[in-house]
């Protein structure tokens, strides 16, 4: 659920939407990390000034936590 938002999402605000990949690592049954993979050239703008961009993106992974009860860590990573 999280993860189809946060990729689409993504490919919204990069300039190469076809290069960003969502991979999701389950550490245990109460924890998730959401690695976002993106041109180089669009890490700033997944980022955003200040990290608001991906503080946006935190908040709703946060509120996805109270739903289902997972803790979310997400990475934004360079292809």
């Amino acid at each position: 659920m999280i993860t189809n938002f946060i990729e689409s999402y993504a490919k919204l605000i990069v300039s190469k939407p076809e290069e960003v990949t969502i991979s999701t690592n389950s550490i245990d049954e109460t924890f998730t990390e959401i690695t976002i993979k993106a041109n180089s050239a669009d890490i700033g703008k997944l980022i955003g000034k200040n990290g608001n961009m991906i503080n946006a993106l935190k908040t709703m992974a946060n509120g996805c936590k109270a739903k289902d009860g997972v803790s979310y860590k997400i990475q934004v990573i360079a292809n």
